[in-house]
């Protein structure tokens, strides 16, 4: 069955991929820009390219036959409703919890991720029927793009365009280094800095050959990476640090941290742990007899605390998410049974 959309006047100028996306939520671009490309797309009753810049009123018809093809499936969501800690006409910042992927798993594409959630919150607010993907939904606000990312096991703020110029724009501004992120990482021993110090990682990061998916530093072959690293606060045999990457390689934080000897307390690939339980950290703690000891944390100990990005007038805004329940519940029995050292200055409190 073709379908013959017309174009609206607050759609005058966009390209037709992205206006199809809007039209077709539950199809994902690659696949709408095969359609283009096969001739499955006309516009006006010609063929066309995907990056057309649309008029007002011009006719776009799209043939999609559910029968003869494989519609491809949209990322799943999570049982969850996201917290969205900042949002404005073309930004949203949302909190994501830790153990999602923001993106399809590449084994595991049947698994929730952020952009399913994403979509998902899309859809409902413009209350589009998820049952039929090839129906045009012309009621759709915006679709969801993520500009960056953050790993499974972080939590924190993900940044969100809601449009391709905004994505364009943000993506620029990554760029530029004019997007500022700034984690809270708790790692192995007492970082050697005194209070409000600062300290520049500056080492190389290229992919570990030894083992697929992990990074390890690369003086020879490995991309500049950069970390600024400060204390947030002390504590017997562990530091609470705040790391500013000024670069975006793979996993840089936890890379950067692990090979200067201060790897995260629970980081399977780059430290010891894979969790951290009181008994680790209290003296002479055992757990009831009969009794399981539940690990206080069993994830990676990284939060991405703050985000700070231009909006459409160019003014900074930062917005922050705040510290999950495991996290404050490690730096809480931390406090207790590992007071804080102070060093020239007054600690931080969480």
């Amino acid at each position: 069955m073709t379908d013959h959309l017309v174009v609206p006047r607050e759609r005058h100028g966009i390209e037709l991929d992205e206006f199809l996306c809007l039209l077709y939520p539950l199809l994902n671009k690659g696949f709408l820009r095969g359609l283009i490309r096969d001739g499955k797309v006309l516009l006006d009753g010609a063929k066309t390219l995907h990056s057309k810049h649309l008029r007002t009123d011009q006719v776009v018809s799209i043939d999609i036959d559910e029968q003869g093809v494989d519609l491809p499936k949209r990322p799943v969501a999570p049982v969850l409703e996201l917290d969205v800690l900042y949002e404005d006409e073309d930004v949203l910042v949302v909190d994501k919890p830790a153990g999602l992927p923001v993106e399809p798993e590449r084994w595991a594409k049947g698994n929730a991720c952020l952009s399913g959630a994403l979509l998902d919150l899309a859809l409902k607010r413009s209350e589009v029927d998820v049952e039929h993907a090839s129906k045009p939904a012309e009621g759709m606000d915006f679709r969801p793009r993520l500009v960056h990312r953050i790993d499974k096991d972080t939590t924190g703020a993900v940044l969100v365009a809601k449009n391709i110029e905004t994505e364009r724009r943000l993506r620029e501004a990554f760029a530029e280094g004019t997007v500022h992120k700034s984690y809270l990482a708790l790692v192995e021993g007492e970082y050697p800095l005194a209070d409000g110090e600062e300290t520049l990682i500056d080492l190389p990061i290229g992919p570990d050959n030894r083992k697929s998916g992990r990074m390890r530093v690369d003086e020879n072959g490995g991309k500049a990476s950069r970390t600024l690293v400060r204390v947030e606060q002390r504590f017997g045999g562990f530091t609470l640090v705040r790391c500013s990457p000024l670069t975006g390689r793979t996993h840089q934080i936890r890379v950067h941290l692990s090979a200067t000897g201060f790897p995260l307390v629970v980081d399977p690939s780059y430290g010891r742990r894979t969790s951290l339980a009181l008994s680790e950290i209290k003296r002479g703690y055992r757990p009831k007899r009969g009794g399981s000891e539940s690990p206080l944390i069993a994830r990676l100990t990284l939060h991405a605390e703050r985000i700070a990005f231009p909006d459409s007038s160019g003014q900074l805004q930062q917005v922050e998410a705040p510290l999950p329940k495991d996290f404050q519940r490690v730096l809480k029995q931390l406090t207790k049974v590992r007071p804080p050292r102070r060093s020239g200055g007054t600690n931080s409190s969480y």
